[in-house]
């Protein structure tokens, strides 16, 4: 593979052996970035004209639930709009929405996909499409409540939309798996197929409570690469890390490969103390062919960057497989 974009990049620590590592300026984005935020974590950024944009999850002091556009020459400085996107009508002129959190961005064929976990009646998988990240057209709901991390491809599988997502309850969902939806029109979803379940807790503890779909899945020779994040109930209550899956490249319900061991755990400070203590919650990855870089919401407070090298991550996804 040749490198395709600029990714933000910092080098593998001379003393690191891990798979992938963090930025050493972390955390990119502060929880204050945006006059009157409580927090802003769990956003998603792709290239964008000469740079790139991004949607971003702020919680304001009332902490209202709400997503933000924001632009970068970098991927690491950020410039985020002080208002939430205001959306206009799509498919739909049913664009309720108590409020929006935890979104995803993707580019397919001629325009950006915004998904985001819609407050309507209880959490659902809210659409929108940009094309300027200026202008936000809000579409159908994909799913009934309750649903959760609505992560959907970049690129269209045997003619369908695809998307991953995580049925859930209206609470803090002690339980969780992945399912994969597809739709002709990005309207009218169906055919929805389990992916993959919690692992058991003897196994691979880590991912034995709930598992949901992190960044758009990347295509590579092995398969469709996703970054997933795994949680366990523990006596200080979840605890959110990170692992990769390879799914079939015709078939993405069929899981090839998956982490036995996590990829990257909360162990920094940022990570550990926040709103929501111990999370690693990735909702973006880069790559330019060679390499990979993943934003990731941490403690549900602030934005971190990790680093790694796409092949390297494919072999220890392959060699370390659940």
């Amino acid at each position: 593979m040749t490198n395709t974009i600029s990714i933000p990049w910092d080098a593998r620590p001379e003393a690191s052996k891990e798979v992938m590592w963090r930025y050493s300026k972390n955390p990119i984005v502060g929880r204050y970035d945006i006059p009157g935020s409580n927090s802003i974590f769990n956003s998603a950024v792709v290239p964008f004209g000469e740079g790139y944009a991004g949607v971003f999850r702020s919680d304001n002091t009332a902490v209202q639930m709400n997503i933000y556009a924001g632009f970068s020459k970098d991927g690491i400085n950020w410039e985020i709009n002080h208002k939430p996107i205001e959306m206009k009508a799509g498919n739909t002129d049913m664009i309720e929405s108590d409020y929006k959190y935890d979104p995803r961005v993707v580019f397919i064929e001629d325009r950006y996909w915004v998904t985001w976990c819609n407050g309507y009646h209880g959490p659902t998988i809210g659409i929108a499409y940009t094309f300027d990240f200026i202008d936000f057209y809000q579409c159908e709901n994909a799913f009934l409540p309750f649903n959760r991390n609505g992560v959907l491809f970049p690129e269209k599988i045997n003619g369908r939309y695809a998307m991953l997502s995580r049925p859930s309850d209206n609470g803090h969902t002690p339980f969780g798996d992945i399912y994969i939806s597809y739709s002709p029109d990005m309207k009218y979803w169906g055919e929805h197929r389990c992916v993959m379940k919690v692992a058991d807790f003897t196994d691979s503890a880590w991912q034995c409570t709930k598992i949901g779909a992190g960044s758009a899945p990347i295509l590579t020779d092995e398969g469709w690469l996703m970054f997933y994040h795994g949680v366990i109930n523990t006596c200080r209550g979840f605890r959110y890390s990170m692992g990769a899956a390879i799914l079939d490249k015709e078939n993405p319900s069929k899981v090839r490969y998956r982490t036995k061991p996590y990829l990257l755990a909360p162990a920094e400070l940022y990570e550990m103390t926040g709103d929501v203590p111990n999370v690693i919650f990735p909702c973006a990855a880069l790559t330019d062919g060679e390499r990979v870089s993943v934003y990731y919401g941490a403690a549900d407070t602030v934005i971190g960057l990790a680093f790694g090298y796409l092949n390297e991550i494919l072999d220890f996804t392959k060699n370390n497989t659940l």
